[in-house]
């Protein structure tokens, strides 16, 4: 058998410019993300402009990590995000660049990422996603596939609730269809790829994997700084169903301590991917608030 042939028998296929035909659970094709909103005011101040918009937004992800982040914090997030219906992502910590190792803040070390170092930061990311969890959360980024793994046969095992999502960041560097399906069977509900994915090669991911994919319409300057308003109606006939991560420009490096100002900013950022895609696509379909399938917390 040839390569191309055995491939798609474990269903890895060339993408074929066909759009996806796959969707949310409520029929959707794309909902949005906003990135980066690390404290409960900030948060606040975004679900203010969100109204002054007209925009809806489906999930809040928090990138520094929980470890940074008090019960009462922790617990004001949840309670916004339950009584907004959107899902709270946090991001497990400690990572690499947390830890002990210069190594990590190198130009060569770079490459470790965010991943864990050595069985206690393991026992540790663990023990972080169990606190989030007590505390009402129901959305965990993680950064590190072994965790991943572990947080998985977790909740297969009822040592989670089997409403805890997993989110794999774009930090664990992931670009192609094997590795998507690799985290999907591991236990990924949520898949952010590389940022600067073209978009045939997101069609090509989208055939292998089922789960949604996280899909950044802007990034910071330090990850390329490029806007890719243009593309969100590709993206979505594309990849559907999608997650469109919008808001990042504002940042200035992955972990920034947005703002209310910035906060603001962000959701502005989300109206205009929004006018993109009711110009070029009109009839893309858009999840509604609090959709049954969503990882909303509970307070």
């Amino acid at each position: 058998m040839d390569t191309e042939k055995f491939l798609n028998s474990i269903g890895i296929g060339n993408q074929n410019n066909e759009p996806s035909a796959k969707r949310f659970p409520d029929g959707a094709q794309y909902r949005f993300e906003v990135p980066g909103i690390q404290n409960p005011n900030a948060m606040a101040a975004l679900f203010e402009a969100t109204d002054s918009y007209g925009v809806n937004i489906h999930r809040v992800t928090q990138t520094k990590g929980i470890m940074l982040l008090t019960d009462a914090e922790i617990e004001e997030m949840v309670t916004i995000a339950a009584d907004e219906k959107v899902e709270l992502f946090l991001s497990v910590g400690p990572r690499a660049t947390y830890d002990t190792s210069a190594s990590a803040n190198t130009p060569e070390g770079a490459r470790i990422g965010y991943r864990l170092r050595g069985y206690k930061n393991l026992f540790y990311g663990l023990e972080d996603v169990k606190r989030a969890v007590a505390l009402g959360v129901r959305g965990i980024v993680v950064y590190d596939e072994g965790l991943l793994w572990v947080l998985g046969e977790m909740r297969k095992k009822g040592e989670l609730p089997e409403d805890v999502h997993f989110k794999v960041s774009a930090h664990c560097g992931h670009g192609n269809p094997a590795s998507a399906k690799l985290l999907e069977l591991i236990g990924a509900d949520s898949f952010n790829p590389v940022r600067d994915l073209q978009i045939p090669m997101m069609a090509e991911i989208r055939r292998s994997i089922n789960i949604s994919l996280d899909l950044h319409m802007e990034n910071p300057k330090s990850s390329g700084g490029f806007i890719r308003h243009y593309e969100a109606p590709e993206i979505i006939k594309a990849a559907a169903p999608v997650y469109l991560k919008t808001g990042g420009s504002v940042a200035a490096h992955h972990g920034w301590d947005t703002s209310a100002s910035q906060a603001a900013e962000r959701i502005k950022q989300v109206y205009l991917v929004q006018s993109m895609i009711d110009r070029y696509y009109p009839e893309a379909k858009l999840s509604k608030t609090g959709a049954e399938d969503m990882s909303i917390p509970e307070k």
